[in-house]
């Protein structure tokens, strides 16, 4: 599907799926989510709101359908985030090595950073594959 022909939540949900983003952060036709965005009809008011910690903070307010996923397509491909998926979360560089040594073996364009898990002394490295490289991955997902 074409990003023009995305008309309605049910279009933007398969458009997000097929293009491998992420639904663990975006609420897009009904799906939960623990926290993030999420567009809903809510007696014929549109909403795109943020949740976090069971808190749910409306941020836009559209009449029609067709506005609220114009919307949400844009919002989502603005974030840099969105199409990132989770291979794994490494304390040692070999293994960092090892598995960016494949990806790029691949072909598979990815996304790195370090986060202080344990506090600043336990850095561990994230591993994201960029959209749907990750289909071509699943072997490296850490379990």
């Amino acid at each position: 599907m074409k990003e023009t022909e995305i008309k309605t939540e049910f279009q933007l949900e398969q458009w997000l799926k097929e293009n491998c983003y992420s639904m663990n952060s975006y609420s897009i036709n009904g799906n939960f989510i623990y926290e993030g965005y999420g567009l809903e009809n809510n007696d014929g008011l549109y909403q795109w709101y943020y949740t976090e910690r069971g808190e749910k903070k409306v941020l836009e307010y559209f009449a029609t359908e067709n506005d609220a996923v114009q919307y949400a397509l844009k919002t989502i491909k603005a974030d840099e985030h969105a199409n990132r998926n989770y291979i794994g979360m490494y304390n040692s560089q070999i293994e960092v090595k090892k598995v960016i040594s494949e990806l790029e073996k691949r072909g598979i364009e990815f996304w790195t950073d370090i986060i202080p898990y344990g506090g600043i002394n336990d850095l561990r490295t994230r591993i994201f594959a960029i959209g749907c490289g990750i289909k071509k991955v699943q072997d490296l997902i850490k379990k």
